[in-house]
């Protein structure tokens, strides 16, 4: 929602690292979700910290259940009901359900008015050869993240391990990690085996290693932050999903306003673009959206893909215009058209109000946590949260979700792209430049042109490319120009 503006999300590699740092799906060119991503599992406690009172604390029973039968998981269901509500609350009247003006004409999508028999065949050619190891790689996430969350195989696994609470904690996320990886490992190559075949990817198995290790290093960090936090409050505190929520939230709003600064350049290399026409129009359009950008950047992204993109990264004084280099192939016109978009995301704020409603739903997940882990802990033969082999019941807790929330994230999602789309319209008040830009990169990013409903429920992040040309021929009926 707050990154890409091309017809489909193009991450660094095929793991999803801008939408969230802590998703363990991935997005991929064609709407996939991309062989990557990670589930994970959980281990035991070791002799070390026999001494810790939170070690006393599980002996005697007090948190082995998620908390006290009192306030403590009372108060976290009342909790999770009155945050439940404001969440729904909040994407109801944030998300914009109706973004053409009542009145409008409706255009029907039609692939094949726009696009050739020969294109067509071939985005569906890509979406079935994608489609397998795309869905395999699903598969294989929600089946071990079960494994962790329904067995106690997560705590076999990680009761082999040794040292002090925190650092099983640590080598628990690796080692869970580790297994998903291997598993998952084959279905990257062969996912990135088609986008050479079809011309995407331009990166070498180097590359692709590299960035796919470095993908993994980041997930790695940022899990462990979170679950050593869970784990640390449930061996001091009853109630801890009460700061572990606050927390949840606090992290989540950090780790959108770091991840410009922090985790972008860990993939891409970014240069000033220079003075020039291009440059001046484009921050002449920031001017005229009322969106104040720092600088435009150009990303190496060439060196790993042949899509089309572009976004506007950062808040305030971070806040600049990145253009993938191999958009500048394009004319300029259609740049100017892709960043008008991208304007549009920041002169809604839908960076900040998705930060807002990703940190609300972080702090839900830590009070579900709390009440799910008690219900579970029998099951999976840990203790309770503060035992360190809950490691896997956290971390598959944590993959189910983003699972179970991608389609209503998606939903979200496509009608915040519809309302940056008619920004750039009502911006440049060009609807045939705007059909030839989403051509342009539909053809070109081999999008998905007539999903069926299955895919475009679990993986559509953006309206396809005939609903955004449609679109475009209604915004230029409705303000009396001829249809492109």
């Amino acid at each position: 929602m707050d990154d890409l503006q091309g017809t489909d999300d193009m991450p660094p590699d095929d793991d999803a690292s801008s939408e969230s740092a802590t998703s363990g799906e991935g997005a991929a060119p064609d709407g996939h979700a991309a062989p990557d991503g990670h589930a994970a599992p959980d281990g035991h406690a070791a002799a070390d910290d026999r001494a810790a009172p939170s070690d006393r604390a599980v002996s005697s029973g007090w948190v082995a259940d998620g908390g006290d039968v009192g306030f403590g998981r009372a108060g976290a269901g009342w909790a999770l009901v009155v945050l439940g509500a404001v969440i729904l609350a909040v994407v109801a009247f944030t998300t914009p359900w109706r973004v053409m003006p009542s009145g409008a004409p409706t255009v029907t999508p039609d692939p094949a008015r726009d696009f050739s028999a020969a294109e067509v065949a071939r985005a569906a050619a890509f979406d079935a050869a994608t489609s397998l190891p795309g869905y395999l790689s699903l598969g294989l996430t929600v089946l071990f993240a079960g494994l962790l969350v329904l067995t106690p195989f997560g705590a076999k696994v990680l009761g082999k391990l040794r040292g002090p609470w925190w650092v099983r904690v640590v080598l628990g996320v690796v080692v869970l990690t580790a297994i998903v990886e291997a598993i998952r490992w084959p279905l990257g190559i062969w996912y990135e085996v088609q986008l050479r075949d079809y011309g995407l990817s331009t990166q070498d198995w180097a590359g692709w290693t590299g960035d796919r290790l470095k993908s993994l290093a980041v997930s790695v960090v940022l899990q462990s932050i979170m679950v050593l936090v869970v784990v640390a409050l449930a061996r001091w505190l009853r109630r801890w999903w009460i700061p572990a929520a606050a927390g949840a939230f606090a992290f989540t709003l950090v780790a959108s306003f770091v991840y410009p600064v922090v985790f972008e350049p860990l993939f891409n290399d970014f240069r000033p673009m220079p003075g020039g026409a291009l440059r001046a129009n484009l921050m002449m359009l920031a001017e005229r959206a009322h969106v104040p950008v720092e600088d435009v950047l150009i990303a190496d992204a060439s060196r790993r893909t042949n899509a089309l993109n572009a976004y506007v990264s950062g808040f305030g004084a971070t806040r600049r215009i990145v253009v993938y280099d191999t958009l500048l192939r394009a004319p300029q016109s259609e740049v100017e058209l892709v960043v008008a978009h991208e304007l549009g995301h920041a002169k809604y704020g839908d960076v900040l109000v998705g930060t807002l409603v990703g940190g609300l739903g972080a702090a839900f997940g830590a009070i579900l946590l709390f009440l799910l882990l008690g219900m579970l802990r029998r099951r999976t033969g840990i203790a309770s949260a503060a035992d360190p082999r809950a490691v896997g019941v956290i971390m598959g807790l944590m993959s189910l979700a983003t699972v179970i929330s991608g389609p209503a994230q998606n939903v979200v999602s496509r009608h915040i792209e519809a309302r940056a789309d008619l920004h750039a319209l009502n911006l440049t008040k060009d609807p045939a430049t705007f059909i030839s830009m989403q051509k342009r990169l539909a053809i070109t990013n081999i999008s998905d042109l007539s999903p069926d409903p299955v895919e475009y429920v679990l993986y559509a992040s953006h309206p396809t490319g005939p609903q955004r040309i449609a679109m475009a021929r209604e915004w230029a009926a409705l303000n009396g120009q001829q249809q492109p």
